[in-house]
C-alpha cells in the first residue's frame, strides 16, 4: 500500500455516532505523531483486525506498568475515543488516568526503532521504553 493510499484510508475514520457509553476525547489525553499515524494506518490495512487502535496500560514490565497496543473492531462501553493523526484511538478510563498527555511516536530505525511513548506522568521508565512507573 502506497503512502497516498494509506493517507486516503485515514480520511475514512468511523464517523458514525458514538455508541452509548463511549465518549469523545481529545489529544490532551493521547496524541499520535504523524509518523505513528502513518504506521498505524498501514498496519490496520494490512492486519484487518479492526479500525481502532486500543492503547492500554497493564501491570508488568521491569518498572511495574507496561503499554499495550492492539486493534479493536469497535469501542467498549466506558471507552474514550480520541482521533489523532488520522487514527481512531480507544482508551479505557483506568488507562486514561496514567496516559494523560502521552505522545506516541514511531521510528523506522533498525536499532531502537518502533513505537515510542513519551509520558509526562512517568517517574521512571526502562531503557526499552515499554514499561514505566508513576
Amino acid at each position: 500500500m502506497s503512502a497516498a493510499e494509506v493517507s486516503s484510508a485515514a480520511t475514512s475514520l468511523p464517523a458514525a455516532p458514538l455508541p452509548e457509553g463511549v465518549r469523545e476525547g481529545n489529544e490532551n489525553l493521547v496524541r499520535l505523531t504523524e509518523s505513528a499515524g502513518v504506521k498505524v494506518r498501514a498496519l490496520v490495512a494490512r492486519e484487518q483486525q479492526g479500525e481502532f487502535l486500543r492503547v492500554a496500560i497493564s501491570g508488568g514490565g521491569c518498572n511495574g506498568l507496561s503499554y499495550k497496543l492492539r486493534f479493536a473492531k469497535e469501542p467498549k462501553k466506558g471507552d474514550i475515543l480520541v482521533r489523532s493523526a488520522g487514527v481512531p484511538v480507544l482508551v479505557d478510563p483506568k488507562t486514561a488516568l496514567y496516559l494523560k498527555g502521552t505522545e506516541v511516536d514511531f521510528s523506522n530505525k533498525l536499532i531502537a526503532g518502533g513505537f515510542k511513548f513519551t509520558n509526562p506522568n512517568a517517574k521512571a521508565s526502562c531503557s526499552c521504553g515499554e514499561s514505566f512507573s508513576v
